[in-house]
């Protein structure tokens, strides 16, 4: 049967308050509704990123006292921190994965900034420390950036896609922009890849208002979805909720209705060879 990984983004990048205890217990709660990964990014005690990682460490120890859900952490987002610092999060033990950037896109009002040396840096200091890379896509010559930078860099298979769509600036979140998506990444990487697993892909929305493309998605064979209040604290259409668990539980509920599994998080490090 066909498993899909949930990864839960439970931390809004708006600026507030952390609150590590609070954040612990929310990430535990979404494990227990289906969540395999955390995705999590080097935040103050206000909410802007840093290249500190005392308070991440505080939530990350809190969260594997009480589950062992994977952990990734962000090497990324939009903020005025040199690349070497953005990458202080490959370091660390704790840390099973880190997300990947790997080109330059708009984000609304702001530009995120990826030049082609600060993504070989970053590749070099994720594979480097071991870590399994998650590569974030905004835009289809990401894709290709990456096909060329396998030619210098082992990096290990399987191969994780995060498709993201639905910034202003980026790719629209519509069936034709995922189809242009996966099109292109079943040309680069050939069908036979894909089919064998040594390429695998998610869907991310920010901004989602309803769950239609999280269901086509799946529809279309998606090995991931991320969820949480990174991307979008819509429960249902004219419904937020101040808690992550109950959206990764309409995640989870999804994936079942389409004929799929939930990951566990023990599946997913077996998959992405963590701990390997």
């Amino acid at each position: 049967m066909h498993e899909v990984l949930l990864s839960v983004a439970p931390v809004s990048g708006a600026p507030h308050r952390i609150d590590p205890a609070a954040i612990a217990e929310d990430v535990c709660a979404c494990h227990e509704a289906g969540a395999a990964m955390v995705h999590l990014h080097v935040r103050d005690e206000n909410g802007a990123l840093t290249p500190d990682i005392r308070l991440l460490e505080e939530t990350v120890r809190l969260i594997r006292s009480k589950c062992d859900i994977v952990v990734e952490i962000s090497t990324g987002g939009v903020s005025d921190l040199s690349i070497e610092e953005r990458c202080v999060p490959c370091r660390p033990g704790w840390v099973e994965a880190n997300s990947l950037n790997v080109g330059s896109v708009n984000l609304g009002d702001a530009v995120y900034r990826n030049p082609i040396q600060d993504v070989r840096y970053c590749v070099d200091q994720i594979l480097r420390n071991r870590k399994v890379p998650e590569i974030e896509v905004f835009e289809l010559g990401m894709i290709h950036t990456v096909s060329e930078l396998m030619k210098e860099f082992d990096f290990p298979k399987p191969v994780l896609f995060a498709l993201v769509f639905g910034h202003p600036g980026e790719m629209p979140a519509t069936p034709y922009a995922l189809r242009h998506m996966l099109d292109f990444l079943s040309e680069t990487f050939t069908q036979e890849a894909l089919q064998k697993k040594e390429i695998l892909w998610g869907y991310t929305q920010a901004h989602r208002e309803d769950w239609e493309m999280m269901k086509y998605a799946l529809s279309l064979g998606a090995d991931s979805l991320r969820v949480g209040f990174e991307d979008s604290d819509v429960l249902m259409p004219g419904v937020k909720t101040e808690r992550n668990a109950p959206i990764v539980q309409k995640a989870a509920r999804l994936v079942r209705e389409s004929g799929a599994a939930v990951m566990t998080s023990a599946r997913a490090r077996e998959i992405l060879g963590i701990g390997a």
